[in-house]
């Protein structure tokens, strides 16, 4: 009898790792239309790496900064690279300096429309300059020091994460700004942000190992969250073509997120002073301990329908794709009993890095992603057999 042949899963293919750094690769971006990357190490280096007949990556550009080098950004219409320094100087390859912050740059983006280039500090101030003059335009003060950036030119909004664990939106003209709005829905600081100006949703992950789906084109107001990582969000990039998320932590793993599916709210978790199903009363309710005589318990609520319940009724753990729980969440016994098996279908495949990875980068036009490891290893994947 002929065996069973079993189909592999699909998953990320690595191409090619690039090592050989003394320090950790803080950014990186792969160039399109070319086999090539560009590096910024912790060792003051902008390196340039070409593929070779060989198949390696060699550095062909090899250049020493005054400064350790933070983030950049580089447009591949342009080709200009923008490189932010712990000196807090913004520079423009070829090398014209701006003095832009106090502190290290921790965000910096070029934006080709305006001819603008936005930047943050650990000064906690958010600028934009001119990109041609170098004179500064505006700047606004955060609450906290910022660790996220995006901006969408349609409408001139400034999407600003900080360390506090909120989402600034900023209106910008040309020499001014006012602030339209603040999110919060993290209880870490946020560390990655993503803008989909097709479908305007705002993506933000955090500290708290959460990502945060923000539709702002809806105007409804409607928050969706995405619990799939165990560790520190390192990056997100969206796959618009295809309506996936990309997302990363710093325990190296890799998340890929079908956003084409209804997704749902979770619900705002519900006070009470006893058990929503079985009236038991909690440990602070002395009261109703007193004149039932009864032990108070210990409060828990139901990720599904946001009741407050003691552990009795909820002792019962299920996934809920819909509502981003990938991993298993408490819920009510109730609850419990209503989640088929097809609200259970995973919504996100998971994938192993193999390193600890700090940054990431997709470039959409050839579907390989760039990771960059504690290890000191940049790796380069083809994720078309998962985006797709």
């Amino acid at each position: 009898m002929a065996a069973d042949i079993q189909p592999q899963a699909r998953k990320p293919c690595l191409l090619s790792k690039i090592e050989g750094f003394q320090e950790i690769v803080s950014s990186a971006v792969i160039i399109p239309k070319e086999d090539g990357v560009i590096s910024l190490s912790e060792d003051r280096t902008i390196r340039v790496w070409l593929k070779r007949d060989g198949g390696q990556y060699w550095p062909s550009v090899f250049h020493t900064m005054p400064s350790s080098c933070s983030c950049m950004s580089f447009n591949p219409e342009t080709r200009r690279l923008s490189v932010g320094m712990d000196s807090g100087s913004i520079c423009v390859v070829c090398f014209v300096y701006f003095a832009a912050h106090q502190g290290r740059v921790t965000v910096v983006l070029f934006v080709l429309e305006m001819e603008w280039l936005l930047s943050t500090g650990q000064d906690k101030n958010f600028t934009w300059h001119c990109s041609e003059s170098g004179q500064q335009l505006g700047s606004y003060r955060t609450a906290a020091w910022v660790s996220g950036l995006q901006f969408d030119v349609e409408t001139r909004h400034a999407f600003v994460g900080d360390q506090s664990g909120q989402v600034t939106i900023l209106k910008l003209e040309q020499d001014s700004c006012s602030l339209v709005t603040t999110f919060k829905g993290h209880t870490g600081n946020v560390t990655a942000l993503c803008w989909d100006p097709v479908q305007r949703v705002l993506f933000s992950g955090s500290l708290d190992h959460s990502i945060i789906m923000w539709d702002i084109g809806g105007r409804k107001g409607t928050a969706i969250e995405l619990q799939g990582h165990n560790d520190k969000v390192q990056g997100l990039c969206y796959a618009s073509h295809t309506r996936q998320l990309i997302s990363c932590s710093s325990d190296g793993s890799i998340v890929i997120w079908n956003m084409d599916v209804t997704r749902q709210e979770t619900p705002e978790w519900l006070d009470s002073d006893s058990c929503q199903k079985c009236e038991q009363p909690f440990f602070w309710n002395f009261k109703q301990m007193w004149d039932s005589k009864k032990i108070g318990l210990r409060q828990h609520h139901c990720r599904k329908c946001g009741q407050a319940v003691c552990g009795k009724c909820s002792s019962r753990r299920s996934t809920i794709p819909l509502m981003g729980f990938e991993f298993e969440v408490r819920v009510c016994d109730s609850c419990h009993e209503s989640i088929t098996d097809e609200d259970r279908a995973p919504t996100a495949t998971f994938h192993d890095s193999k390193h600890n990875i700090v940054y990431m980068h997709y470039e959409p036009t050839t579907g390989n992603l760039l990771t960059s490891g504690s290890d000191k290893v940049i790796k380069l994947w083809d994720m078309t057999p998962v985006v797709s």
